[in-house]
């Protein structure tokens, strides 16, 4: 059992949390610059580029926020796994 002295989480490394903040950062502001993609052409099986382009960000959304999450829990497990390799070696003789 854990007391409230024991760490639960190593420090953590910021680069997987700045890749995080950056992949969803792309996946919220690229679909708000509207002048970018409120064009007709070119059309998309006689859809225009404006409604097939939004449809588009869509999968790819889902994609940067599963990689975000992929990167977010992999950096909490190794901080996890730390504190218990440390705990586990200190209460070894």
């Amino acid at each position: 059992m854990s007391s409230p002295d024991v760490p639960t989480r190593a420090p953590a490394r910021p680069g997987p949390y700045i890749i995080a903040g950056i992949l969803l950062s792309i996946a919220i502001v690229v679909p708000l610059f509207v002048p970018a993609y409120s064009v007709d052409e070119p059309r998309l099986a006689g859809m225009p580029f404006f409604y097939w382009y939004q449809m588009m960000w869509i999968p790819v959304t889902a994609g940067l926020v599963g990689i975000s999450y992929w990167l977010v829990t992999k950096e909490d497990r190794r901080r996890r796994e730390s504190v218990r390799g440390m705990t586990s070696a200190e209460d070894k003789p």
